[in-house]
């Protein structure tokens, strides 16, 4: 049974949009993609966004890439993880992430 979320703590789940090279080629396919809590699971994630967009989520896709080593003078240390989302949306709904100024 899926665990029911705090609409309060859904802003907290989506760290920012990730504009990449092949994010923006996903783009095309109605896909976006983003940084969000390394903790945050599917169901989650796919209230959050239709929650903070207005949109109908059709599937998402996660992935935790491997820590990445810094070195800080002698001291090795590790920069902070997270976890990104790659989220398809329905036919017709779309996400404004360069709104017009």
């Amino acid at each position: 049974m899926p665990k029911v979320t705090d609409s309060r703590n859904l802003p907290d789940i989506i760290r920012k949009p990730l504009i990449t090279e092949k994010a923006t080629l996903n783009l095309e396919n109605n896909q976006y993609t983003f940084e969000v809590a390394p903790k945050a699971t599917k169901t989650e994630i796919k209230a959050a966004v239709e929650a903070l967009f207005e949109v109908k989520v059709t599937g998402i896709s996660t992935l935790n890439p491997p820590r990445k080593k810094k070195r800080l003078g002698r001291f090795i240390g590790y920069k902070p993880t997270y976890k990104r989302a790659v989220v398809t949306l329905a036919e017709g709904d779309s996400i404004p992430l360069f709104p017009d100024v």
